[in-house]
């Protein structure tokens, strides 16, 4: 693949991020005021509203201006975009405005998928075509791949996508998903992006279960295509991070069966492997280019691209805590799990849950800017410009999608 050049600034990673070296470490050990004292205001309804108020306050004191990436010293920042008029941002949740994704590449991003989806790969029937439509999947990856050269390497992205959430909704969720024998439906997935290696006598029914459901229909196409592109290390971690997806699947499902609550840790340990990394991970190849797997290796960018995989999923509680509530059954998301184990009200939950996605946020760009101080290296460079527009975008997409979410009645 060519040798990168730098794509245009995002929000959560500019050029002037060099600048910011270690700095940027301390800068994440900042941290807001605390909150009014409950006492002075009275039980819950008093620790809600400090809470509340610091949250929409945001970050203060000496140091914590520079927990915001996008700041630039020469010369001054443009003014951010103003946000679209479909869709309500969460208040106090911190996050970058995006501009308008490109509406050309999602028309045509938006018909070639729908064709896939349809003419290549069976994946949904008729009736479920309108819920297919709502989720504007490519205005989604166009918001989060600024920089894709063109509509075929977007649709590498696409494709994994819609892939990934049918497998979610038929095995896990929506659509006919239970957690009862998960684990072998996985596994027999897994193997449409990691392919089985076995004997004749085998290999052709294995082929063949390639084509029996929807979920491995999509999984064979969207990696066929992938593997056209991307280069080796490229598939091989698309796999890696695809099995921990898989891995974090069975974990939820497993409390599920046991009707297990799990300890506000234990939750954000299985939500740090059921979560979107699979996706800012592939963003290299989606740009055309190539992050080589000993950068990629590095404990410093795993730890970044940990920390935006953890925040953009929190993101997606946020923003689906009502449609999840309104569904049949338990499910779990941050706010709920907050309010269980730790004796507050959902409203209270749901407040301290956007606090947790702040400071993963202000750690992902903290981060972010210090290996990027540390390694100008071109490509490790583009990379986390690439993850940090997959963060805004993935935020652009939840808070403009008004089809699937709205907000609950806190405020």
């Amino acid at each position: 693949m060519p040798d990168p050049e730098l794509s245009p600034a995002q929000s959560s990673l500019p050029a002037a991020a060099s600048h910011l070296g270690a700095d940027a470490r301390a800068a994440a050990a900042e941290r807001r005021p605390p909150a009014p004292s409950p006492a002075d205001q009275g039980a819950e309804a008093g620790a809600t509203g400090g809470r509340l108020a610091r949250i929409l306050r945001g970050p203060s004191g000496l140091g914590t201006s520079s927990l915001h990436l996008a700041q630039r010293e020469e010369p001054p920042a443009p003014p951010e975009p103003p946000a679209p008029a479909e869709g309500t941002p969460v208040p106090g949740l911190y996050h970058h405005p995006v501009p308008e994704p490109d509406p050309v590449r999602v028309e045509e991003v938006s018909r070639r998928i729908k064709s896939w989806a349809v003419e290549e790969v069976d994946l949904y029937p008729d009736d479920w075509e309108e819920e297919f439509d709502g989720f504007s999947v490519g205005r989604y990856m166009v918001a989060c791949h600024p920089d894709a050269p063109d509509v075929d390497h977007l649709m590498l992205a696409t494709r994994l996508m819609v892939a990934e959430n049918a497998v979610d909704d038929c095995y896990c969720e929506d659509h006919g998903g239970s957690p009862v024998g998960l684990g072998g439906r996985l596994l027999l997935a897994h193997t449409a992006l990691d392919p089985l290696h076995t004997t004749k006598e085998y290999q052709q029914q294995w082929t063949e279960s390639l084509s029996c459901d929807a979920p491995r229909r999509a999984y064979r196409s969207a990696m066929e295509y992938f593997l056209v592109t991307a280069a080796p290390s490229q598939a091989d971690r698309y796999r890696h991070d695809m099995a921990r997806l898989h891995m974090g699947y069975l974990a939820e499902a497993a409390w599920a069966q046991t009707d297990h609550v799990p300890e506000v840790w234990e939750y954000l340990a299985m939500r740090q492997f059921n979560n979107f990394r699979p996706c800012p991970t592939i963003t290299d190849t989606v740009g055309g280019y190539e992050l080589p797997a000993d950068l990629h290796a590095l404990p410093a960018m795993q730890r970044v691209i940990a920390l935006a995989g953890n925040a953009t999923t929190l993101v997606n509680d946020l923003y689906s805590y009502t449609k999840e509530l309104a569904a049949p059954g338990t499910h779990l998301n941050l706010p709920v799990v907050i309010a269980a184990r730790e004796g507050v009200s959902a409203r209270e939950g749901y407040l301290k849950a956007i606090e947790i996605h702040n400071d993963l946020m202000h750690g992902f760009e903290a981060e972010a800017a210090a290996l990027a101080a540390a390694c100008p290296v071109p490509s490790v460079q583009r990379f986390l410009r690439g993850v940090a527009a997959w963060v805004d975008g993935n935020h652009y997409w939840h808070r403009t999608n008004t089809y699937r979410y709205s907000l609950p009645d806190f405020w």
